[in-house]
Formats: structure tokens, C-alpha cells, sequence
């Protein structure tokens, strides 16, 4: 932890660096991935503060929508489309994923009742090609794909893709290897950007 707080401590003695980021925040993309520490949004794009609107979920998941109950995931996809007019919503997966891990071989989640019941709004079972892959590609990417659909579901972004002004992506990030692959339609596979 003391890293941390060095670090912290020494960030803000720069504000002449920070100091256009009081005036508002005008990002052109939404990025939701996972909540793994080896997953650094920032660092994989390169973006500066500002740049992306983070969401942030254990195994990147996406919620059903739900007027009656909003969740604060469906607050932040509304916020970043309606207010903040994000123009890309990238659903980015990544290897080695413990929660599609964890659906995929069936894993026993009694223990851990929250994290249980958050996963069952995975939108299905991953399928998995290999299960013995410690990396679960394949299941990851498909559960990219579930995530995608269900985004596509929430009216904002719906409206948006109807009326042009915004476009949903999936990626998929190889904690092992820094790669990072993109669904492509037309083939309908994870290609490199």
C-alpha cells in the first residue's frame, strides 16, 4: 500500500496538469470491462483523465435493464449516452477471467452469496470449448457477446444506435500478452484492432 499513498501524495503537486479537468468532462467513450486489477482501462488505451467514461463490473457483466429498479450500472450507460453523449460503448472481456471461469466450470459460489447472485446476471452459461483453458477465450468472448445483446436492449442505447449517434463494440484483452481483439461483425470473430 505505501507505493499507493507515495504515489498519491506526489499526484497532485502537478495541478497546472489538472486544472482544465474542473471545467467538465466531455469523453467520447463508455468503457465497460471487468473489475480485475490486471484490467487498466487507461493503460490499455492510452487515454488521458477524461477521455473514457469507466464501468466497471465483476466479469464485465451488464445488468438486465429495469425501470422499476434502476441499478447503478443502468445510471452510468444512461448518464455517459443521454448526458454525456458518448459517441462508442466498448464491452471489453479479458483472459484468465475469474467469474466466466467460475460459470464455466460450475464453480460452487455458496460461500460467496453476493458474488453468486451478481453472476447469475451473466445472461447465460458460458460455453467453453476447452475447460481446462486457464485463459477461457473462447468462453469470454462469447460472454462479451451476451453482454453486448443486453446492452443493446437498454432504451438509451437502443435510441442512440437507431439514431446513428452511437456505436456498441466488444473487445477482448489478453492480460497475458497485452493484445487486444475486436468483434467483428461481418465475420463474426475476435479479430486484432
Amino acid at each position: 500500500m505505501q507505493p499507493l499513498i507515495d504515489n498519491a501524495r506526489t499526484f497532485g503537486q502537478r495541478p497546472e496538469e489538472f486544472a482544465k479537468l474542473a471545467e467538465g468532462q466531455s469523453p467520447q467513450v463508455l468503457f465497460i470491462t471487468c473489475s480485475d486489477s490486471r484490467v487498466v482501462p487507461a493503460l490499455i488505451t492510452g487515454a488521458a483523465p477524461g477521455q473514457l467514461f469507466e464501468l466497471r463490473t465483476a466479469g464485465n457483466i451488464v445488468p438486465p435493464y429495469a425501470s422499476e429498479r434502476p441499478t447503478s450500472e443502468a445510471a452510468t450507460i444512461e448518464y455517459a449516452v443521454e448526458v454525456l453523449g458518448v459517441q462508442d460503448i466498448v464491452v471489453c472481456g479479458h483472459s484468465h477471467c475469474g467469474a466466466v471461469g467460475a460459470l464455466v466450470r460450475g464453480d460452487d459460489l455458496d460461500p460467496v452469496p453476493a458474488v453468486r447472485d451478481w453472476l447469475a446476471y451473466a445472461a447465460s452459461r458460458p460455453a467453453s470449448a476447452d475447460p481446462d483453458d486457464p485463459a477461457v477465450a473462447a468462453s469470454v468472448q462469447l460472454h462479451v457477446l451476451a453482454q453486448l445483446l443486453r446492452l443493446r436492449s437498454y432504451p438509451c442505447v437502443e435510441k442512440g444506435l437507431a439514431e446513428g449517434r452511437l456505436r456498441v463494440r466488444g473487445w477482448y484483452y489478453e492480460v497475458h500478452t497485452g493484445a487486444v481483439l475486436e468483434h467483428r461483425t461481418d465475420t463474426d470473430t475476435f479479430r486484432a484492432l
